[in-house]
């Protein structure tokens, strides 16, 4: 219910100003017509349209075209005078391209590592490689989807009933996709090399038709891969590849079963950071608390990956301020540029990446969007640049290039190598993914309280006053024992196979 008309309330009881130099507040709650606020400078606004909670109020009268700020950055240009009081959204805000100074490295802090003896541990899967896995799959991975049933058949046998003498097995997962013949096949066998070489997979086959593009021996010699390889048309249809399929995998799972967790330094962990159906509450709850735990895993030696290059637009000069050399920072700035031509090659506005659930939560331009989304990735030097899919072999916050498309850009990182999944929410994402388990995070409690069953962590705390700090020691607390082996809400529903969707980016022919 929105505040009495009329009364005087001061600003930060009803709505939050971000920064001094900022031209809206948030509202906390629904604001009706005529609620007066009373500014920290002594001046008020008087409410003059009804202004639904998460979105802005304008603090100030702003002329047409003049830049509107948001967290002390530029959010907007007015498209025609906002007078103070009023809402400003996307009737009377706009996106124009604005000059942002890259000024690389120009915010970058030494990170004070915490020493290896006092790291906090998981307890992982290390593998042969050196690397660890927080889960222990067997992968059906099928290279085309023509192979597609093949593999879901095979991994369909192996129940929980069928596996209950490989207790140290998580599952056998089938990863299946949409493509065909893709005129560019380099992002799809990275892709699927990356599942194969994953850490949270003990062991894999590899599915085939016989007359695809995608070759599995071309695959396995580029990638160096010696799993399985098996083709349906050398077997003789579907029927004789499943059941090879099912010996195969047989062979493999006291292998895999072999396999013990054991205490790890949390430095192992690779975390990818995503956030999905956002409200104007995520970068102000859910975003920062991501990134304060982001800090704490660099600080004891891991790695965390941004990515969704759509969703930094309008905020890249923030990242490229912490990049740890100029290079980094212009690779960062290549793939901000590619997207830009890559938008108008396909007759799209990068603007257009904001959703209808977006617009309903608060969130206006691309720009304010992007602001919230980089809060994500903490404070620390942006130490590497990667291509989608591209195994991250640095240290320290790393940035990705992928879609803004949840499902694609989540299989981009964890083929590249994350082990476990932050994924924020404002709306409610139901987002899962496999073999990496996936803990979301919600913006505000009124969300926790109405799906709870698939939210890990309540960040709309924040709101309620709760120091933000011990909401991201409650979400480290979380990751280390789901890194452990405690299913995260999503693992517990089930959900996580649908999810793997490779990128397409030039289409099949």
């Amino acid at each position: 219910m929105g505040r009495n008309a009329n009364r005087v309330v001061p600003l930060q009881e009803v709505a939050l100003r971000l920064h001094p130099q900022d031209d809206v507040a948030i509202a906390k709650t629904d604001l009706s017509v005529g609620v007066v606020l009373a500014l920290e400078t002594e001046a008020q606004v008087t409410v003059r349209q009804s202004i639904p909670g998460g979105h802005k109020v304008a603090l100030r009268g702003i002329a047409a075209g003049e830049h509107v700020h948001r967290y002390g950055q530029v959010i907007g240009l007015a498209s025609q005078t906002i007078a103070p009081g009023e809402h400003v959204h996307v009737h009377n805000l706009s996106v124009q391209d604005f000059a942002r100074e890259p000024a690389f490295g120009a915010d970058v802090q030494p990170v004070a590592f915490v020493p290896e003896s006092e790291q906090r541990t998981f307890l992982g899967c290390r593998r042969a490689d050196g690397r660890v896995g927080t889960r222990n799959y067997v992968a059906v991975i099928s290279t085309v989807n023509c192979s597609a049933h093949v593999a879901r058949e095979i991994a369909r046998r192996f129940t929980p009933e069928r596996l209950a003498a490989f207790p140290n097995l998580d599952g056998v997962i089938p990863f299946t996709h949409q493509l065909g013949c893709p005129t560019r096949q380099v992002l799809l066998q990275r892709t699927l090399a990356g599942i194969a070489r994953h850490p949270n997979v003990g062991g894999y086959i590899l599915v085939g038709l016989g007359c695809e593009t995608n070759q599995v021996a071309d695959l396995a010699a580029r990638y160096d891969l010696s799993g399985p390889g098996l083709v349906i048309q050398e077997l003789g249809g579907v029927r004789k590849t499943v059941e090879a399929g099912i010996a195969a995998i047989e062979e493999l799972l006291p292998s895999v079963n072999d396999v013990r967790r054991a205490a790890q330094p949390i430095s192992e962990l690779t975390l990818a950071l995503q956030c999905g159906g956002s409200d104007s509450w995520s970068g102000v709850t859910a975003n920062p608390v991501v990134g304060l735990v982001s800090d704490e895993v660099v600080r004891q030696g891991g790695t965390v990956v941004l990515a969704e290059t759509p969703e930094i637009y309008g905020a890249e000069h923030l990242l490229t301020r912490r990049a740890g050399s100029p290079q980094v920072g212009r690779k960062l700035l290549a793939q901000v540029r590619w997207w830009r031509e890559y938008a108008q090659k396909m007759g799209i506005e990068v603007d257009d990446n904001r959703s209808v659930g977006n617009e309903a939560g608060g969130l206006t331009t691309i720009y304010e969007k992007s602001l919230g989304a980089v809060a994500k990735a903490g404070s620390t030097p942006l130490t590497g640049v990667y291509e989608y899919a591209e195994r991250v072999t640095a240290r320290g916050f790393v940035f990705m290039n992928s879609p803004g498309y949840d499902p694609v850009a989540v299989t981009g990182q964890v083929a590249g190598g994350c082990n476990l999944v932050l994924f924020t929410t404002g709306r409610g994402s139901v987002f899962g993914f496999k073999p990496a388990p996936c803990i979301k995070i919600n913006s505000h409690s009124a969300l926790y309280e109405r799906m709870a069953e698939d939210m890990d962590l309540n960040a709309g705390q924040v709101l309620e006053g709760v120091d933000m700090a011990q909401v991201a020691a409650e979400l480290l607390d979380r990751v280390i024992a789901v890194a452990s082996g405690q299913p995260s809400k999503s693992e517990s529903l089930g959900v996580g196979e649908a999810e793997f969707v490779p990128w397409n980016v030039e289409g099949t022919l």
